[in-house]
C-alpha cells in the first residue's frame, strides 16, 4: 500500500525506468529512516498512542501520513493513526479530495468544519497577511478535536527547513533564540505536539510528492499575501546552500548542540552564582582559543549575503 510508485512514459528506456525506480526507493528508505530516527531521538510515539495526523492537503502532511503508516507496519510497538483535516471554508476549497483520498487509503479520518475564513476576513484589514490569526484559530480547533478524538499525540508536518526558517525569523525579527521543537506541550497543556519530519529536507518532500502523486490542495486559496519575511529567510538559506555547501547542515546541527554557559540568558544559566571552583572544566571559557570555524577567512558579508528588511 505504501510502496513508492512512479509513472512510466513511452520515452523512458528500460534502463531509465530501473534507475528512476532505484532512486525513488532510496528516497522512500531515506525518509523512513529520518522520520524513524526523529521519533526515536525525541520519544515521539509510544506504545498505545493514538496519533492525530493533521492533514492540510499539502505535500508535507501527505508525506507525514504516508511515512507514519509505513513505520506503523514495521514498528515494534502498537499505535493508532487518525487523519484530521480542518475545512476552514476558504473559497474554492475542494472538500471532496481528502475524504476520497483517505477512504481509498483505508485510514480513519475526521473532517472538522469551522468557518474561520469569515472570522479572519472580518478581523484582518484588507491587504494584510492573515496567516498569523488563521494559524492561531486553526491550532485551537485542532487541540480541541484531539481531545474529543482521544488522541495522545498531535503530529504536524513541519520539516527541517521550517525549523531553520523559524529559528532565523525569531532571531532577526523577534530577538529570540527560538525555533520549532520536534516535541512540545501544547499551549493549553493538554496535548503533546510532535514533528516527525524534523530531520527531513523540504526538497526530498517535494520529490516524494511527485513520486507518490499526492492530490495536492494549494495553500493560497484564501488569497492572503505571502509571508515576505519567511520568503526572505528561505532565499537566504537557499543561497547559503548553493554558495557554501555544508553551512546549512552546520546550522541545523547547532540547534541540538547548545552551550547555555556560552550564551547570555540568565534564566538558562546561573551566571550570577558562578564562582571559580579550582577544578578544570572542559566546557570553560574558550573565547581566546583558535577560531573553531572551518572557514577562518569567512567575513560578515559572506555569512549574511542578503540584506534583510526590518
Amino acid at each position: 500500500m505504501n510502496d513508492v510508485t512512479m509513472q512510466d512514459t513511452p520515452a523512458q528506456s528500460h534502463k531509465d525506468i530501473e534507475k528512476t525506480a532505484h532512486e525513488n526507493n532510496k528516497l522512500h528508505k531515506r525518509l523512513c529512516r529520518q522520520v524513524g530516527q526523529a521519533i526515536g531521538d525525541f520519544n515521539m510515539i509510544e506504545d498505545g498512542d493514538k496519533v492525530m495526523v493533521c492533514l492540510s492537503g499539502g505535500k508535507d502532511s501527505y508525506a507525514l501520513l504516508d511515512i507514519l503508516i509505513t513505520l506503523r507496519e514495521r514498528a515494534p510497538i502498537n499505535f493508532d493513526i487518525v487523519a484530521v483535516n480542518l475545512d476552514q471554508k476558504q473559497p474554492n476549497f475542494p472538500a471532496d479530495i481528502l475524504p476520497a483520498y483517505l477512504s481509498k487509503l483505508g485510514v480513519p479520518f475526521h473532517i472538522e468544519n469551522q468557518d474561520t475564513y469569515s472570522i479572519v476576513k472580518r478581523v484582518i484589514p484588507e491587504g494584510k497577511t492573515t496567516c498569523s490569526l488563521c494559524s492561531r484559530l486553526r491550532r485551537g480547533i485542532l487541540y480541541r478535536v484531539a481531545t474529543e478524538l482521544g488522541a495522545t499525540k498531535v503530529a504536524l508536518g513541519h520539516h527541517r527547513d521550517d525549523i531553520m526558517e523559524t529559528f532565523f525569523l525569531n532571531m532577526f525579527f523577534g530577538g529570540k533564540l527560538k525555533s520549532m521543537p520536534p516535541k512540545l506541550q501544547s499551549d493549553d497543556g493538554k496535548q503533546i505536539v510532535i514533528r516527525p519530519l524534523a530531520y527531513v529536507k523540504e526538497a526530498d518532500l517535494t520529490r516524494y510528492a511527485e513520486v507518490k502523486q499526492f492530490p495536492i490542495i494549494p495553500c493560497d486559496l484564501c488569497g492572503s499575501q505571502e509571508n515576505l519575511q519567511r520568503k526572505q529567510i528561505k532565499g537566504m538559506l537557499r543561497e547559503w546552500e548553493k554558495k557554501f555547501p555544508g553551512r546549512v547542515e552546520n546550522i541545523f546541527s547547532s540547534l541540538s548542540t547548545v552551550a547555555p554557559s556560552h550564551l547570555m540568558d540568565r534564566a538558562l544559566f546561573g551566571f550570577a552564582d558562578l564562582k571559580a571552583s579550582g577544578i578544570a572544566d572542559p566546557n570553560g571559557d574558550i573565547a581566546f582559543d583558535d577560531d573553531p570555524c572551518s572557514t577562518p577567512s569567512a567575513t560578515v558579508s559572506s555569512i549574511i549575503p542578503l540584506q534583510l528588511a526590518d
